[in-house]
């Protein structure tokens, strides 16, 4: 298995109870259109395994909302209830991205120390394990197959057909052992899922928190069911508008931005492990070693690192920011002798025979990404590369297209403007230094919203934004509690500037 798609499924995935309901449960007026008997009317919550502060249960919904009256799933759903219930606002449902992230451990583990105390007091957090998820009818493929997959680089025809005939083989073993719900697992289908959940929580209209993929879920929901939103915030937005090649050179610019963050942070810092050093030509020059096979891996001397896997390390180290761990890695890297091996075997994986894996059950039906043949993918990854030459593109976005190609063309929820018409303000914040989302991804969605959205730009680095300082938290508090947006052009700064 190529080391670097194996690196990458921590970060596509960086960044979701039996019973039959009572027939009418999911009426037009609370819940998706074509709800049936097969749709579950309420939730048994019991005390979660992992933290019985929480409650756990499942919601039993359709597979195919087209077609209602068929197959189920269910939904695994987690709650934690306001701390205050005299000054309960309601229901805040969060997703904390992916596509592939749990919902559910984020609202059991993460929720507590993510959000404020306000929050808390005042709502009801819950989150949910998307379709194909954690809890909810997870995509698994086989493990030796996927320990297979062939390099995201083909070099010629041949190889980029090698792919091609991979990937198809990958998705219908994928489709085999997961079920239905594998043809389903877009966000559109995954929209219905919430709005389902809402009708089941007894709410008219929820609050919605939703972070980078999560974020695309709230602006479809918004779409489909406007009228049904108290509020919604945004972080780390997703523009679903945009075509393959913008897709691909604006993650690769975001990512080449934040590498210039990290190298001007290393220049005014006295404590960077690099500091005093052209970090960038170090840079350079780790990685034209690596290329060459010379650079060991300290987790496992016996293989070297490739140019991707550093790529790699770095961009994850962006999202928080963490400069220092990067700084002091690159640095330790720099120092080694070079190795005396040049491969990159990896001890082979035998257990468990199945593995869950739904980022691409999910990008590749979200987005109409199909390079159809070699000329055209060696166009996109050249522009990748001049858009980020000491990044090398973006290991990350560059394998999620890889893996849709030799998809079928059929797109269950392919891009297209966003068209808000119901819906009441909507928060969105984003940094100005996002490393995996661009900021103008952010900007590109309130063009297109401009009646609906409020944008508020944080003035720094990182992926996440909520709590990155008490402007940003502050802003996210009052609009959930009081629906008080901030001033329209104000942004927030980092901690400790001006």
């Amino acid at each position: 298995m190529q080391p670097l798609f194996r690196a990458l499924t921590a970060v596509l995935a960086a960044g979701l109870l039996a019973g039959v309901a009572t027939p009418g449960v999911l009426a037009a007026d609370a819940g998706p259109p074509g709800g049936s008997s097969s749709a579950q009317e309420s939730i048994d919550w019991k005390p979660c395994s992992q933290d019985a502060t929480a409650e756990c249960g499942t919601l039993r919904l359709p597979i195919d909302w087209a077609r209602p009256s068929g197959g189920t799933f269910d939904l695994a759903v987690a709650r934690r209830k306001a701390t205050d219930p005299d000054r309960r606002v309601g229901v805040l449902l969060v997703n904390p991205g992916g596509p592939g992230d749990s919902g559910v451990d984020f609202a059991v583990r993460r929720a507590p120390s993510h959000f404020s105390g306000d929050i808390q007091e005042r709502f009801d957090i819950v989150g949910f394990d998307p379709r194909g998820v954690g809890g909810s009818n997870p995509v698994k493929c086989s493990t030796k197959l996927l320990d297979q997959r062939p390099s995201a680089y083909p070099r010629n025809q041949a190889q980029f057909d090698e792919l091609a005939e991979y990937n198809r083989a990958l998705r219908q073993d994928c489709r085999r052992h997961t079920g239905p719900l594998f043809d389903h697992a877009d966000t559109l289908s995954v929209v219905r899922d919430m709005d389902a959940l809402r009708a089941a929580l007894g709410e008219k209209k929820l609050n919605y928190f939703g972070h980078s993929y999560g974020t695309l879920i709230g602006e479809q929901y918004a779409e489909e069911y406007g009228d049904r939103i108290r509020s919604m915030a945004l972080t780390a937005n997703i523009d679903h508008s945009l075509g393959t090649r913008e897709f691909l050179v604006s993650s690769a610019a975001a990512a080449e931005d934040s590498f210039h963050q990290f190298v001007r942070w290393c220049d005014r810092t006295s404590s960077c492990a690099l500091h005093g050093r052209d970090v960038t030509a170090v840079w350079d020059g780790l990685l034209a070693r690596a290329d060459r096979g010379e650079v060991p891996d300290p987790g496992s001397p016996d293989r070297a690192l490739t140019a991707n896997d550093i790529t790699l390390f770095a961009f994850k180290a962006f999202y928080g920011p963490d400069w220092d761990e990067l700084a002091t890695y690159v640095a330790g890297l720099d120092a080694q002798k070079p190795s005396e091996r040049s491969g990159s075997a990896e001890p082979r994986q035998v257990d468990p025979q199945t593995k869950a894996e739904p980022f691409h059950a999910v990008f590749c039906q979200d987005w109409r990404i199909r390079p159809k043949d070699h000329r055209e993918y060696a166009k996109l990854t050249q522009a990748e590369l001049r858009a980020a030459p000491h990044m090398r593109g973006t290991p990350r976005v560059h394998a999620a297209v890889a893996g849709c190609i030799g998809w079928p063309d059929e797109v269950n929820n392919p891009q297209h403007r966003l068209r808000i018409t119901e819906a009441p303000k909507i928060l969105m914040l984003h940094s100005r230094h996002d490393p995996a989302n661009h900021f103008a991804w952010a900007a590109n969605v309130h063009r297109q919203t401009r009646a609906t959205t409020v944008l508020l730009p944080y003035e720094g680095a990182g992926h996440s934004v909520y709590g990155r300082s008490d402007c940003t938290r502050d802003a996210v508090d009052d609009y959930l509690t009081e629906l008080r947006l901030p001033r329209a052009g104000s942004s927030c700064v980092p901690a400790g500037t001006d």
